[in-house]
């Protein structure tokens, strides 16, 4: 379920970053097993809740009953609306563009521009999904995406986000050398650089094992001639491109230091 398309982003700073599309298939595998978690929760809430509104009302009187009805209508009626209209921004939100049945697929949902989606995005693409369900099972949807190039649905085109093949974090981060040893340059040096090519440099650190080698080498290579040219400081020989990236990418986190 590799999607063999790519989308080019040129950023600010005229270097190429490329990301592997998230196809139909994988896509819809993600949906499926989200939907199944979905009503399986639901499922649950329907059968507590119809024990509290029938079963123990039969036992009690008066305000008791009252609450037991109550609760029982909230399990049944409310916690699903809530469940079905909170689940996806609920987890892209707090899992970075990635729900359970994403993180199972290995895609992720990102800005057309590369940086991560925010807040405001999240809940607006998934807002849509009152459009992209109709007229049943994701129809409008599915039409949608399969008349673009980037499998966008009706959602991506309103928050301006895509979905790309991801790697595990852990995979990524475990690969980082944030060692002292290899600081590259001093925070006066760093300055220079702003918060937008900390964004270029940390996005390229995070995607780099999705993209081709050549292309990654050669990534790299522009980037820190970029940052060679804005802040002077020069990559040691004996430091490979990535590793110069990583120390130069903590040390602007640690001083937080931008024009």
């Amino acid at each position: 379920m590799q999607s063999l398309d790519r989308l080019d982003i040129d950023t600010p700073e005229q270097i190429a970053l490329e990301f592997p599309l998230a196809g139909i298939g994988s896509r819809f595998l993600a949906l499926a097993v989200d939907s199944l978690l979905q009503i399986a929760v639901v499922t649950i809430l329907f059968i507590v809740g119809a024990i509290a509104a029938i079963g123990y009302s039969d036992v009690m009187n008066g305000a008791g009953r009252f609450f037991s009805q109550t609760l029982g209508a909230i399990l049944i009626v409310l916690v699903p609306f809530c469940l079905y209209w909170g689940y996806f921004a609920f987890f892209e939100i707090l899992w970075q563009g990635k729900t359970p049945g994403k993180r199972l697929a290995g895609i992720r949902v990102i800005h057309q521009t590369g940086r991560p989606m925010t807040s405001v995005e999240c809940i607006g693409r998934n807002l849509m999904r009152g459009v992209d369900i109709l007229p049943g099972i994701y129809a409008a949807g599915l039409v949608c995406m399969m008349c673009n190039k980037q499998n966008r649905r009706i959602g991506d085109y309103l928050a301006g986000t895509i979905v790309v093949h991801d790697k595990a974090t852990e995979a990524v981060a475990s690969a980082m050398s944030w060692g002292r040893d290899t600081d590259p340059a001093q925070p006066t040096e760093v300055r220079n650089l702003a918060s937008n090519e900390l964004v270029l440099i940390e996005t390229y650190l995070n995607r780099r094992y999705e993209l081709d080698y050549s292309i990654r080498t050669t990534t790299a290579q522009r980037i820190v001639t970029m940052i060679s040219e804005k802040t002077g400081a020069q990559k040691p020989p004996d430091q490979s491109d990535d590793d110069f990236l990583e120390a130069v990418a903590r040390r602007l986190r640690d001083t937080a230091g931008f024009r």
